[in-house]
Parts: structure tokens; C-alpha cells; sequence
């Protein structure tokens, strides 16, 4: 009888200590069924949790922001070198006898003289200017023809504004002027290129690639690196990698675009049931959740639950029609959201190839559910094994 009340007692105690390990048990994370009552109306947070199907890939894929140079910023019309404030011009006039207004005399700009045809050079004598800066109203001064506007016009329109200008003036003259200094036909080139520089512009229309090559190329992998084009007020962005596949994108520079290459640190985060759990990462071309999954070294087959995979992420507020609703936003009007997936049924991976990682999200595989009863036991049978032992050796 003695015997029997005290087996009775241990029995007791063995079974709170065992409820007490149930709670101790360690744990990689959450399971499933923790995660799914995140999302449910009475959690504070707000999580809404999406099952990912292939309309809901098809849906994000197309809210994905994609840069296309050749349609925001392309166009192959013939480039024309304007003059503008801050340029430097060279001008020579010609003029034939027996009138001769300039007196200047000696051909002192044989260079210029000799883009003229051979009958407008003969007997004829030249005056070459002293080199002027285009000043802040946009001027230059033409002796006998006075102020003369220069910004905005190409250097043909302003050979033909001075010789109208000397007209009636001088006898039948010839101007012919010359761009001395390039200020303002330049593009800008800075990131993480070897040496950042000012491009110079020329009437061959240079393009993306030409900039980046004069800027000696970039430091960091093409799949990791992304270039960024500033025309005015718009600003847009495209992997270096998409730029080199696509000539398309390659698009003819303009005067004061600035480009920047720019290192794209793209990662995601592995976590629970994974092959490692690390932070990961990838390149800006992007990768989808098939790739991700094969970089976290796949699902441990030892406890992995594949009917529990999920991604957490911090969504645009209208990426989806979420499924919780009034929906709960943080203060920069992001959405939190886990994404599961179902990796039991073979239709999810085709979905997977067609999901795609965002920078900095988390990817978590859940323990299954007999992992769990398997650590709840080694812990029972661990605490069980020495109190039976010791009682069959008091016995």
C-alpha cells in the first residue's frame, strides 16, 4: 500500500515536470498553426497572411516596378550641339574685296580657312576673333555687328545670325564659327565606376556604355551593380545586367544627364527548417522563391513541415485585395504580410519559379509537426528513464 501512494506521487510529479518541458521544448521558430492565428482579426498587428497561388505570383510580377530606358528616356533623333552660357567660340569672317571692313590682315586662322571652298578663299582675307566666353546673358560681341545671341543656337545658326548681322556692312562675308570649349554638351558619370568623370558630347550621339567606359567601368559585378539615369526632373533605374542583354536599353545620352552606377546589396534572410540559416544574397536582376529555396540549401528533410513555408514581408498597401480587413499599416503606409506556400502539392512549384524575392525579406520553414512530438519525447524519456531507474534500484 505504501508502495502504491508513493508510485502514485511520482507519477504526479513526472507529469508536471513533463508539462512543463512541453513549454521549453526549443523551438527554431513558430509552427504553422502559430503563424496562421497571427493573421486572425484579434491580432494587433494587423498580419495578413496570402496563400500563394499563381494569380496572386502574376498579380505581384506585374505591380514589380520595371525600368525600360528605350520607352522613358530613348529616342535616336540626330543630336545638335547648342551653345550655351559659359562656352567658348572661335570666329573667323571672311570677307571678299575690294570692300574690306576688317583690316586685319595675315590668315591667322588657316585651320578655319580651310573648311571654306577654294573659291571663296582666293583673294579673300580673314579676321580671326579673339576666343570669347558666352556670357551669362547668353552673348557674344561681333565687332561692326554688335551683340549677338548664342545660347540655345548651334554653331551654324550663329554663323548665319552674325553674317546677317554684317550685312550691308561688310563685302560678301563668310563667318565660320568654331566650339572652343564644350561647358555645357557633357554628361555626368559617378558611383561606383573606377574614376567619376564629365563626358564631353559629340555630334556620333554617345550612348549608355560609352559613358560607363569613359568613366574606366565599375568596381563592383555587373550582377550586382545597378545604373541609375537623372534627365531633368526623372529618375530612373535598370540592372547594369538587363542594359548589357538588351540594346534597346543602351539609349543615347543628353546634355546634363547625370549617371550613376550604383552596388545593389540585395539579400534575404533564411530562417527555421532550412538547409542553413543565414542571410542570403542575390543579384539585382532579382531571383524567384524556387531560386531562394535552393540557396537556403532547400527544405531539412529531418523537420522541415513543407505544407509550411512562408515568407514575411512588408508590402505596398495596394499590391493586393488583402483578406483581413479594416487593413493595419505601419507609418510608412507598408502592409505586414506572410506569404505561404504549400510545397506538398507539385502545382507550387511552378508557382515558386514565377514568385519573386524582394531585398530583405525573410524566409522561414516551419518544424512539422512530428519533429515536434519526436523533441517533446526525447525530452520526456530523458527525465522518465533516470526516476525509473532510481526507483527499481530503491526497490
Amino acid at each position: 500500500m505504501l508502495y502504491a501512494r508513493r508510485w502514485a506521487r511520482l507519477t504526479i510529479a513526472l507529469g508536471a515536470v513533463c508539462l512543463g518541458a512541453c513549454s521549453a521544448i526549443p523551438t527554431s521558430g513558430p509552427s504553422s498553426s502559430q503563424v496562421t492565428r497571427a493573421s486572425e482579426l484579434s491580432n494587433p498587428a494587423g498580419i495578413q497572411l496570402v496563400d500563394v497561388t499563381d494569380e496572386v505570383a502574376r498579380r505581384l510580377f506585374a505591380n514589380r516596378s520595371r525600368t525600360d530606358f528605350s520607352s522613358t528616356l530613348g529616342g535616336d533623333a540626330p543630336y545638335r550641339l547648342r551653345l550655351g552660357d559659359g562656352d567658348a567660340v572661335e570666329v573667323a569672317v571672311w570677307e571678299a574685296p575690294p570692300a574690306m571692313l576688317f583690316s586685319s590682315g595675315g590668315m591667322a586662322a588657316s585651320s578655319a580657312e580651310s573648311d571654306l571652298p577654294a573659291s571663296s578663299q582666293s583673294g579673300s582675307r580673314v579676321t580671326t576673333l579673339p576666343v570669347q566666353v558666352i556670357d551669362a546673358d547668353g552673348n557674344i560681341r561681333v565687332p561692326f555687328a554688335g551683340t549677338i545671341r548664342a545660347t540655345g543656337r548651334t554653331p551654324l545658326e550663329l554663323e548665319l545670325a552674325i553674317v546677317a548681322a554684317l550685312r550691308g556692312k561688310a563685302h560678301d562675308p563668310q563667318v565660320i564659327v568654331r566650339l572652343s570649349h564644350n561647358a555645357n554638351a557633357y554628361v555626368t558619370v559617378v558611383g561606383d565606376v573606377a574614376s567619376s568623370t564629365r563626358m564631353a558630347l559629340t555630334p556620333r550621339r554617345e550612348r549608355l556604355l560609352d559613358a560607363l567606359a569613359a568613366a574606366g567601368g565599375v568596381r563592383q559585378p555587373v550582377d550586382k551593380t545597378t545604373i541609375q539615369v537623372t534627365r531633368g526632373s526623372k529618375v530612373e533605374a535598370l540592372p547594369l545586367q538587363s542594359l548589357i542583354r538588351d540594346p534597346k536599353q543602351n539609349i543615347a545620352l543628353e546634355p546634363g544627364d547625370v549617371v550613376t552606377a550604383l552596388f545593389q546589396s540585395l539579400s534575404f534572410t533564411a530562417l527555421g527548417a532550412s538547409g542553413k540559416n543565414e542571410e542570403v544574397n542575390f543579384e539585382a536582376q532579382g531571383i524567384s522563391l524556387a531560386q531562394a529555396l535552393a540557396r537556403a540549401g532547400g527544405l531539412n528533410d529531418a523537420r522541415a513541415n513543407a505544407k509550411g513555408v512562408f515568407i514575411f514581408r512588408f508590402e505596398n498597401s495596394n499590391a493586393l485585395q488583402w483578406p483581413s480587413q479594416p487593413v493595419s499599416m505601419t507609418v510608412d503606409n507598408r502592409v505586414p504580410v506572410v506569404y505561404r506556400i504549400d510545397l506538398t502539392d507539385p502545382r507550387s512549384f511552378f508557382v515558386a519559379q514565377s514568385f519573386m524575392m524582394d531585398d530583405k525579406d525573410l524566409l522561414y520553414v516551419s518544424n512539422a509537426p512530428l519533429a515536434e512530438a519526436q523533441k517533446f519525447l526525447n525530452v520526456v524519456f530523458s527525465i522518465v528513464y533516470p526516476v525509473v531507474n532510481t526507483v527499481t534500484t530503491f526497490r
